[in-house]
């Protein structure tokens, strides 16, 4: 299933042992190496001060009642997991993130980005354009096929599709004029008389 990524910012997250919600979303700690959700930082009355992830690995379920876990003891530090923590070490966050495609244009800024909750990666950004091209469009979407590059200050994406040139099939049955044809036609080999 596909889901825009700001709804589950502050979703809750329930725990199967105590049937109830034990924390909310507050982040989504995203790898900037293929876009993939990690985890998302999570806050709770039941929780400590000091920041707690929940990882994606350790999410039960994603349903209309929010994020599933088995229990608040899913939730870690973010120093718990080494790979994980340079990842939250970045600070790495998508919104707010410029646009530019490969001619230095700048397209806009991320508002918001498309989540595939089967593997929690990101598919599409939602980009706000800039007053003077808003004028015909206020929102731009790009695919992840279409990202070169992402560095800490902005996204490269392509410049532009390629349009593919049409191609002519000739139809079966169809009339072909001869003299048309790009080869000439040969002329009879004479016989000796």
């Amino acid at each position: 299933m596909i889901i825009l990524g700001s709804n589950l910012n502050h979703a809750p997250v329930v725990s199967i042992q105590t049937s109830g919600e034990v924390a909310r979303t507050e982040r989504a700690i995203i790898d900037p190496a293929d876009l993939r959700v990690l985890a998302y930082s999570v806050t709770g009355a039941l929780l400590p001060k000091t920041p707690q992830l929940m990882r994606i690995a350790d999410v039960r379920e994603l349903s209309s009642m929010g994020f599933i876990v088995d229990s608040i003891d899913e939730f870690i530090a973010p120093d718990d997991v080494v790979s994980l923590q340079k990842i939250y070490d970045l600070q790495f966050d998508l919104l707010g993130m410029r646009v530019i495609d490969q001619r230095r244009h700048k397209l806009g800024k991320i508002i918001d980005f498309t989540i595939d909750t089967n593997t929690f990666l990101v598919q599409q950004l939602t980009v706000k354009r800039p007053l003077f091209r808003s004028l015909n469009d206020t929102e731009l979407l790009v695919h992840r096929s279409q990202i070169i590059e992402i560095n800490n200050d902005e996204i490269v994406v392509h410049s532009e599709t390629k349009v593919p040139e049409p191609e002519l099939h000739e139809v079966v049955g169809s009339y072909v004029n001869p003299f048309r044809k790009a080869h000439p036609a040969k002329q009879p080999i004479n016989e000796k008389e």
